[in-house]
């Protein structure tokens, strides 16, 4: 099997496997228990927060537990936006951000009367900078944009953001969806507010994420009912999820700067081999990209046929975010993008990771030859 769709998610790291298979029969307590097992388990989960803050360089309660990145974001958005609504109901994001966040703006557009602002990128996913400082007012309460897009790669600049947002209203949060860049890139939380993580796109298990809030940052819980996670996210916590994902992320962080050596090694040896293809435009931007993403279209392919034709190699890609592999449509990123429909009907995404070889990437190139000539007939 070639697997090479690590941006959807990721195979567990035996390691965590290990650890979360021991651990299931012996930490079965509540940890709001007041009863010595209650607080050995209480105890496990806090130093687990206590590793992670320190991996990521913030206070210990600015760590919060959520089954992952898509409840974080909806937490961060969400949670801003009712904290803040009597500064203002102005928020910005941008185009082509993950579904988790373009619908949670969207729902406080339409169901909330919140006004949200869509700033646009290039050909090359590079973001219009121009047109945030622009759209930055009195009363924007919230800034969320994404640091590595999901589906083609590239990489917004969040100093300049930051930047930005700073000078033109100091008061306005900033969120950045960081899923994509943990354990892949390195990342600086010293200047944001939020930021939302995965545990299954680093080795981890599903159903686990974290968001980062700053203390100079309060949020509306969207759970009411317990004390848990600072009196902001209530219900039973989620124990052995928690405890294992400071291990998850101490085993993605460890050698990264190897690993994104290794995969942009990787990274420059399929492209190479896809150009010298017939057909074939790689989407991805060269320069601003993550070395983990290649969105790449086979022009007149249809890119479901094509994957599933892959299939039978018992090669797996995908045709874009695994949140929205359901819709027939061209991704909405490279609409934004303005790629030509012809080619943007096509894309197929590839994602890498330290795991992927040489050899699998030589059988990929191979497979792809083949395919492109079964299917011929059906363009």
């Amino acid at each position: 099997m070639i697997y090479l769709d690590y941006t959807a998610t990721t195979p567990l790291n035996p390691e965590v496997t290990k650890t979360y298979t021991k651990l299931l029969n012996e930490l079965f307590a509540n940890p709001d228990s007041i009863h010595k097992l209650g607080l050995e388990t209480e105890s496990l989960m806090n130093k687990s927060r206590q590793l992670i803050a320190d991996m990521l360089h913030v206070k210990y309660d600015e760590v919060l537990f959520t089954s992952g990145a898509s409840e974080a974001n909806n937490m961060a958005i969400k949670g801003v936006a009712f904290q803040y609504a009597n500064r203002g109901k102005h928020i910005i994001t941008s185009t082509c951000e993950h579904s988790s966040v373009y619908e949670t703006c969207h729902q406080l557009e339409k169901v909330f009367g919140y006004e949200i602002t869509y700033i646009n990128v290039d050909r090359y996913g590079k973001l219009d900078l121009d047109q945030l400082n622009q759209a930055i007012r009195k009363d924007t309460i919230l800034v969320s944009i994404m640091h590595i897009n999901n589906e083609v790669g590239f990489i917004n600049p969040v100093d300049q953001i930051v930047k930005i947002v700073r000078e033109k209203n100091p008061l306005t949060k900033i969120h950045i969806d960081m899923v994509q860049s943990l354990g892949k890139v390195p990342i600086d939380l010293s200047q944001i507010d939020l930021a939302s993580f995965s545990a299954h796109k680093i080795y981890g298990l599903k159903g686990s994420g974290i968001l980062m809030k700053k203390n100079n940052c309060q949020i509306v819980p969207l759970v009411s009912g317990g004390q848990q996670e600072f009196n902001l996210r209530a219900g039973t916590s989620n124990v052995l999820t928690n405890i294992v994902l400071a291990k998850t992320m101490r085993l993605a962080l460890e050698h990264l700067n190897d690993k994104m050596m290794k995969v942009k090694q990787m990274n420059h040896y399929l492209r190479e081999r896809l150009t010298m293809m017939e057909g074939v435009v790689i989407n991805t931007p060269l320069t601003n990209g993550s070395p983990y993403i290649i969105n790449v279209s086979f022009v007149g392919y249809k890119p479901e046929v094509f994957v599933h034709e892959l299939e039978k190699y018992e090669i797996y890609v995908s045709t874009r975010s695994a949140c929205s592999t359901k819709s027939s449509q061209m991704s909405r990123t490279l609409e934004m993008m303005h790629v030509d429909p012809a080619i943007g009907s096509s894309a197929i995404r590839i994602s890498l990771s330290a795991l992927t070889s040489q050899q699998e990437l030589d059988t990929f190139i191979s497979a792809v030859q083949e395919t492109m000539k079964n299917l011929k007939k059906q363009r």
